[in-house]
């Protein structure tokens, strides 16, 4: 059985026809970061660079950090990250040039390798655009018989996906078909919320000229993008650990938009779309922003702040975390700042009611590893590195214990 709840979605908030587009700041500060991973650094303060200049490498994985635009770099900063902490940074000058490294137009995308494709994404430094960072050229080293295109984006507020299908669903089942072809993949599904018409709609417009593509809806319950769920539901296949155990990957739709560069024109993803939503906000919208770019200066330029103590949230209310500041940088994998009200609930003793229980889609005990936070061999018997941070279980809470950030405490203490 697949757990979970129907949220509200709130999403009307920043769905809109266009976005605004500020992809052309005066600076960037790119995070030396890779899937919570620092990365080192590979160039000094006066360097010159260009879109796709190798500027940091995350060693273990002999894995990019390039450039998302071309100019001078002017030093290394400690920036704000969507993690909540104070990252190093690359600080580049943009010359807005658009300089890049190699200009190259692919004609057909699909005559690639299976090794050439793989190499490709890792050398254009595509990562899990969805919130994992995760090299995606990794998932593609090993054979597979489906793939599974997240369209879910099941967290409330946000939107940046549905934009994205909404503006370029037709490039992107050209990616999804040249995955398939390279990786002699059978069948890829893409899953959305069946409810929808947005997702529906920009596809159905040119899903048929492709083949062995399905639409494929899933329930309107919220986690319903995490990946186990999106295999069980699709597929009707279980797994240990890994989704490539049973043959399937599962890339979000902004990892396929960036495969799409990597393919067409051999380069990283520069920009992306973010979602600036939320209560506390005059005017939720979705914009297009370098990567690197302070969403502070962008978020001024947009709207107002309503009221006096405000959260500000890097991603959704209930995966995001919060931010001191609202000065975080953009990375590929920032999807939203979320602004609302900063309450303060009256936290009590727990009740043992279990809700927590009933609601987490791992099938943990959070109250229980929240009990036993300082008792190591206690929590490896509870498993709290199974959790995928949905927050469900603070969500449902009467006593307002925040457990999800128990729960996140005691994986670090169990690795």
């Amino acid at each position: 059985m697949i757990r979970g709840l129907k949220l509200e979605g709130k999403k009307e908030m920043s769905l809109s026809e266009e976005i605004i587009d500020f992809s052309s700041p005066s600076r960037v500060c790119v995070p030396l970061m890779n899937n919570n991973t620092s990365c080192e650094c590979l160039v000094k303060k006066g360097k010159k660079v260009r879109k796709g200049t190798i500027i940091g490498i995350r060693k273990n994985m002999d894995f990019p950090i390039l450039s998302p635009v071309s100019g001078t770099v002017i030093g290394i900063d400690k920036c704000l990250y969507l993690n909540g902490e104070e990252v190093d940074c690359v600080v580049i000058e943009n010359d807005k040039k658009e300089n890049v490294i190699k200009k190259t137009l692919v004609k057909d995308i699909t005559k690639y390798t299976k090794d050439e494709f793989v190499e490709l994404l890792r050398k254009c430094a595509v990562t899990g655009m969805g919130g994992s960072d995760f090299p995606t050229f990794f998932k593609y080293k090993s054979d597979a018989s489906f793939l599974i295109v997240n369209a879910v984006e099941c967290e409330p507020y946000l939107t940046a996906d549905m934009m994205l299908v909404k503006l370029k669903a037709e490039v992107i089942l050209e990616s999804i078909d040249a995955i398939r072809k390279i990786n002699n993949i059978k069948k890829c599904f893409i899953a959305f919320k069946e409810n929808n018409e947005i997702v529906r709609n920009a596809f159905l417009e040119y899903i048929g000229n492709y083949e062995n593509i399905i639409l494929s809806p899933v329930k309107n319950i919220y986690p319903m993008g995490w990946e186990r769920h999106l295999v069980k539901s699709v597929l009707n296949l279980e797994y240990d650990r890994y989704p490539s155990e049973v043959g399937v990957i599962v890339n979000n739709v902004s990892t396929i938009f960036a495969i799409y560069k990597a393919l067409k024109f051999q380069r990283n993803i520069t920009k992306r779309i973010v979602t600036i939503t939320g209560e506390g906000f005059t005017e939720p919208i979705n914009v297009l922003v370098k990567v690197g770019t302070d969403m502070s200066s962008i978020i001024k330029k947009i709207g107002k702040y309503r009221g006096d103590k405000l959260k500000f949230i890097a991603g959704g209310p209930m995966m995001g975390t919060a931010l001191p500041t609202d000065h975080v940088v953009v990375s590929n994998n920032l999807g939203a700042v979320t602004i609302i009200s900063d309450t303060l609930d009256e936290i009590n003793e727990c009740m043992g009611c279990s809700r927590c229980i009933k609601v987490c889609p791992a099938k943990l005990c959070p109250a229980l590893i929240m009990k036993n936070i300082n008792n190591v061999d206690e929590l490896k018997k509870l498993h709290p590195e199974l959790c995928v941070e949905c927050g469900l279980c603070s969500y449902v809470c009467p006593s307002k214990l925040g457990l999800r950030d128990s729960v996140i405490n005691a994986k670090k203490k169990v690795k």
